[in-house]
């Protein structure tokens, strides 16, 4: 059996618990234990397990009462139950309140076994299923916004219901979260889905020549300019314009971009007459516009223009039980780039993968997937092929706090420290360098390092 099947083994007999644990470990499981129902419940919130062997009669919590909240709270989680005192009625009775087997004790070995066979095969084909029905939904909708966290199914629903709007809409989130994708999402799903979809990220464009990339310009009108062109409004009439990093435009143009929002025409750099135009409108920033429009560096009349309608894309840490389907996303890519089967992962290396924190969000999790992939042949996954510092982050994030503990939000800005210095003494100073490896922009290095004053 697959290394990658977690079981939880809830029992409130030692030698129970460990007769099972050999049988399990010897088929290749991953095994852990819990005394009673309450324990079991703990460590349901602790870590992710694909099966549950339970025993029904126990002290502080039996089985039932574990069964009843457990598939409250996973209602996706596959218990088995056990009993030595067991009968036909408390067999159907576990099977009604959601159970998926019953045992008896005493068992043969062979007899536990072939039942776990049994609801792995069912596992994998409900997860094949999922993955199908999912496949099928999202196909030339969200193209790969992997994830089934209430985060993104409420995301994925916000942009079903506003795509239709013709309003600009602003999206928050911080880099690497996926902004552009919920941008071609809305336009997909839109009346202008047939129409250009154009992005332009505002900070890889030089402030003078914003401009002309936006409004375009006519030959000889500056410079330098030894032919006529169009601009990126014009290349997206009558579809959607992604401006990623809005917060980056300069101040001087933006009157410029709020009178294109409001007269829905440009004029061209040279050119005397406006040209009416049909784009809408869809920004994206990873700061905090709100901020800057109190410093000045963003104008207020502008923010309120596009904030018509405000999108949050989640940071990864705030949905974990979407990494490991964007991983096994990441390895079916790497794996037909590389002309390979794809690998799974063990389930103690998903666990490490959803526990650490992922500063740099998806980008920093496609990263580290292909960095595996490149250094790994085989066919699983485990977690001693997860790179070693992400071992460490964790080792520190779970050390016993002091009776002076961090916040979260202070413990995570001493993480993103400790990466950032750890990044740029590994690349000697450079911080194009440090900001490749960190999967952050060279502009969010620059500005962590002044934020932490590093």
């Amino acid at each position: 059996m697959s290394t990658e099947c977690a079981i939880l083994i809830i029992d409130d007999e030692s030698a129970m618990r460990h007769l099972l644990r050999t049988i399990l470990e010897a088929e290749g499981f991953y095994v852990d234990e819990a005394e009673h129902g309450k324990q079991g419940l703990a460590k349901l919130t602790q870590r992710p397990y694909n099966l549950v062997l339970c025993d029904i009669r126990m002290p502080q919590m039996g089985g039932l009462s574990f069964l009843t909240q457990a598939l409250l709270k996973f209602p996706e989680l596959t218990v088995i139950m056990m009993s030595a005192y067991g009968s036909l009625e408390t067999a159907l009775d576990c099977m009604k309140h959601g159970a998926y087997d019953y045992i008896s004790k005493p068992f043969r070995p062979d007899e536990i076994i072939l039942t776990l066979k049994k609801a792995q095969e069912r596992l994998r084909l409900q997860h094949e299923n999922k993955t199908l029905r999912y496949e099928l939904n999202t196909r030339g909708e969200n193209q790969q916004i992997i994830g089934c966290s209430n985060a993104i199914k409420q995301l994925l629903q916000q942009v079903k219901t506003l795509a239709m709007a013709p309003s600009p809409v602003l999206i928050h989130g911080e880099t690497g979260t996926g902004k552009e994708l919920i941008a071609k999402a809305l336009h997909i799903q839109s009346p202008r889905h047939d129409k250009p979809f154009i992005a332009v990220n505002c900070s890889a464009i030089s402030p003078q020549l914003v401009e002309s990339e936006l409004f375009g310009h006519r030959k000889g009108s500056f410079t330098g300019a030894t032919a006529s062109h169009d601009g990126l409004f014009a290349a997206a009439d009558g579809g959607t314009l992604f401006l990623d990093e809005i917060g980056e435009l300069p101040l001087e143009f933006q009157p410029k971009l709020l009178r294109t929002l409001q007269e829905n025409e440009i004029r061209p750099i040279g050119e005397t007459r406006v040209r009416k135009i049909d784009v809408r409108i869809v920004a994206a920033t990873a700061c905090n516009l709100s901020e800057a429009v109190q410093h000045g560096t963003f104008r207020e009349d502008l923010f309120y223009r596009l904030a018509v309608i405000e999108l949050f894309t989640p940071p990864l840490r705030d949905r974990p039980d979407d990494i490991p389907a964007l991983c096994h996303h990441f390895l079916q890519k790497i794996a037909r780039q590389q002309h390979r089967g794809t690998p799974v992962l063990t389930a103690q290396a998903k666990t490490l993968l959803m526990q650490h924190d992922w500063p740099g969000n998806i980008r920093e999790l496609e990263n580290t997937i292909h960095r595996i992939m490149i250094f790994h042949q085989g066919s699983e996954i485990t977690k001693e092929d997860i790179p070693a510092e992400l071992h460490g982050a964790l080792q520190r994030m779970s050390a016993s706090p002091s009776s002076n503990a961090l916040s979260l939000k202070e413990a995570i800005t001493d993480l993103e420290i400790t990466y950032i210095k750890k990044a740029l003494e590994k690349c000697h100073g450079n911080k194009t360098q440090a900001a490749a490896l960190l999967s952050i922009s060279l502009r969010a290095l620059h500005y962590k390092i002044k934020e932490y004053n590093l």
